[in-house]
């Protein structure tokens, strides 16, 4: 009887032994986060104040225009999610790990993890150094094989699309597709769903121009009468501001200073900048 009582407890012992072996117990992961928001700092720092969901549209709707234009997901899902995963980029995976997505590490992710309590206790999410490259992976992930179905939908199918994430696995909320098209529509984000966004229309435009201005070729200039782009160019004139051009030609100041990538505030006299029709 007691030979039978010793083997019950030895494998008891093996297999919560085993089960532990394989996961990351509090103390471990403590120690690692502590590491990641030192490192981190002011975004870690109790003092750090939030940011609302206008501002963070505005923070990164031109990265996610950019996915879109690289990977056709439509930007009004890609700012949809990252309000929700994110709580507007003020949640602590988004602070602190750069984690705007929700995405959990995997067998082949090699860089830091953050560990929080999600399906399971002290989940491994990634870590990213810097916003931009959670979007990005962000847009390398749906190209698993389940997702494939979305491609086939039209760029500016926000519905579809949202119902088809959540039939591929993203999340397990069953509400998760309807939260998304709220918050689409909550904040117009289908605005942002053109395949070819005006800004990249205008940046492409102003590469053309300053290749034919180093190159001074008039036989370049007069074809660029034929590209289907209603796009110009305006030479700042004394008393100019940005402001005033902004009105002058129906476009706002920060789209003027992103197109033309101007910094600041001010303009030089004599200085080329792109603006619309």
């Amino acid at each position: 009887m007691r030979k039978i009582v010793y083997l019950f407890i030895g494998l008891f012992f093996a297999t919560g032994c085993s089960a532990r072996k394989g996961s990351v117990n509090n103390r471990a992961a403590h120690k690692n986060n502590r590491s990641i928001q030192k490192e981190r700092g002011a975004a870690a720092a109790a003092d750090f104040k939030p940011q609302t969901s206008l501002q963070y549209i505005e923070r990164y709707k031109d990265i996610a225009i950019q996915e879109m234009n690289q990977y056709g997901i439509p930007a009004s899902i890609t700012l949809a999610q990252g309000l929700f995963e994110s709580g507007s980029g003020n949640g602590t995976l988004a602070r602190i790990a750069n984690n705007h997505f929700g995405i959990k590490t995997s067998p082949n992710w090699t860089g830091k993890v953050y560990y929080k309590d999600d399906d399971n206790a002290n989940d491994a999410f990634r870590v990213y150094d810097k916003p931009e490259d959670s979007f990005r992976d962000h847009s390398l992930f749906l190209q698993k094989k389940n997702y494939t179905h979305l491609f086939e939908l039209d760029k500016n199918d926000y519905k579809g699309w949202a119902y088809g994430l959540k039939k591929g696995g993203y999340a397990t909320n069953p509400k998760y597709p309807e939260m998304l098209i709220n918050i689409i529509e909550k904040y117009n984000l289908d605005q942002y769903d053109s395949p070819d966004s005006e800004i990249a229309k205008i940046k492409r435009v102003d590469r053309v121009f300053t290749t034919i201005d180093k190159k001074e070729d008039k036989a370049a200039k007069d074809s660029i009468q034929n590209l289907p782009l209603t796009t110009k160019t305006y030479i700042i004139q004394p008393g100019d501001t940005l402001y005033n051009i902004s009105k002058r030609f129906g476009i706002a100041v920060d789209s003027l200073k992103s197109i033309n990538n101007i910094a600041g505030d001010t303009v030089k006299v004599g200085q080329k900048i792109v603006v619309t029709r």
